[in-house]
């Protein structure tokens, strides 16, 4: 069979199943054609059919003879399970079934000349031609796109005027998208066909020496109040849309229904966005004109704060933490009744590698809750086979690292 052939008969399978187009377009439309697997060469050429979710004309595919760039240490180191147990933070790829570790920030308070204080991240993104993790001081937020290839990156001193498509093979930023609403924060689509880019007023980072908190020790600066504003849904391919303003509600004493950073997100078939909040429902819905819609059937029992959200065939639900005072676990749900099906061993459920199997934070035995590794855990077992070593417990330390994963 022909690449023509193999490319119609699996976008004709695509249509039969009603299944999506795969979900590293963003980086398709950016990259140059690559000389690929069989099964990568059929994605590529998906991406360039056009942004209609199913089609059968076929685009003409360059020659094996034709120089195609490189492939991406994720796809080269493509067994099920890349764990590096001894290393925490990691500095080589950390992957389980279709999920990557795609990046991870360290963070720490740097004080501001008025008394204020910045929360910092720096990122150490997978540099995809040697699968090692490198720092990139540049951006203060970012996200990873289905594939790997590109990530949507904001520059330091939020709000952004403008969101970046970083490529993750090269390190540079391909093209910049201009907004004229300040940016705090960006979300891919799960297709990677859309950006939701969160706008505020003020930096959702800033903490205010007006509102501090307290350990009973010390007095640090607090968060502030929110100033978000609305959100942008923005098309990859051409860096178009639309902005819609969200008003932030107030409640008793003045408390506002989200926190200081709240950014929204898609939801699972890519139709809405969604915000978290800190008051029941925990998620309120919006179509991309930002008018407040009904929950999602599959979605009614997520918690926006449990991030590892429906498994991919979306027949399960990461639920939250079922230990007890010594033991950790969590649990999995019936994404239509909310009821437990599966308890499993772990703290938090963080992405799910498959459609039975999770990656989670786990403790170690006798420590502090908060010195933590990454492990991988399945429905239905007790086993947890870990993936990297643990963090610091030390709040603000270098070792103290938060992951960032995306479908590889």
């Amino acid at each position: 069979m022909n690449v023509a052939d193999l490319v119609r008969e699996s976008l004709r399978e695509q249509a039969d199943r009603g299944a999506p187009v795969p979900g590293d377009f963003a980086d398709r439309v950016l990259a140059v054609r690559r000389r690929r697997r069989t099964r990568a060469m059929v994605g590529t050429s998906l991406a360039v059919v056009t942004a209609a979710v199913v089609a059968v004309a076929v685009p003409a595919i360059g020659s094996d003879s034709e120089e195609q760039g490189p492939r991406p240490a994720s796809e080269l180191q493509s067994g099920d399970i890349v764990a590096h147990p001894g290393q925490t933070p990691p500095r080589e790829l950390i992957a389980a079934g279709g999920t990557a570790l795609a990046a991870y920030s360290t963070s720490k308070n740097v004080k501001q000349p008025d008394g204020d204080a910045l929360f910092t991240r720096t990122y150490r993104l997978l540099d995809q031609k040697t699968g090692t993790y490198r720092t990139d001081p540049r951006w203060s937020w970012l996200d990873v796109a289905p594939g790997m290839r590109t990530a949507a990156v904001l520059e330091r001193g939020l709000p952004a005027q403008r969101i970046g498509l970083l490529n993750l093979l090269t390190g540079k930023v391909e093209r910049w998208i201009p907004v004229d609403h300040g940016v705090g924060g960006v979300e891919f689509s799960p297709d990677g066909r859309k950006l939701v880019a969160t706008t505020y007023a003020k930096d959702p980072d800033r903490l205010d020496k007006d509102r501090p908190i307290s350990d009973g020790k010390h007095e640090e600066p607090g968060p502030a109040d929110p100033s978000r504003t609305g959100f942008y849904v923005l098309d990859v391919a051409s860096g178009k849309g639309s902005w819609s303003e969200v008003k932030t509600k107030r409640g008793g004493f003045g408390m506002s229904d989200i926190n200081t950073r709240q950014d929204f997100d898609f939801s699972r078939d890519g139709s809405l966005v969604y915000s978290g909040r800190i008051r029941e429902p925990s998620q309120q819905y919006y179509d991309f004109q930002g008018r407040k819609k009904s929950t999602p059937v599959r979605e009614r029992h997520l918690h926006w704060a449990v991030e590892a959200r429906l498994s991919p065939n979306g027949k399960l639900a990461a639920g939250d933490f079922a230990g007890g005072a010594k033991t950790t676990a969590t649990e999995v749900l019936d994404p239509l009744t909310g009821k437990r099906v599966a308890k499993l061993p772990g703290q938090q459920l963080l992405a799910w590698a498959d459609d039975r199997r999770l990656i989670a934070w786990d403790i170690e035995p006798g420590t502090s809750e908060y010195r933590q590794r990454l492990v991988l855990v399945t429905v239905g077992s007790k086993k947890t086979i870990p993936l990297s070593g643990y963090r610091s417990p030390k709040d603000g330390s270098g070792g103290r690292w938060t992951p960032l994963f995306a479908r590889r």
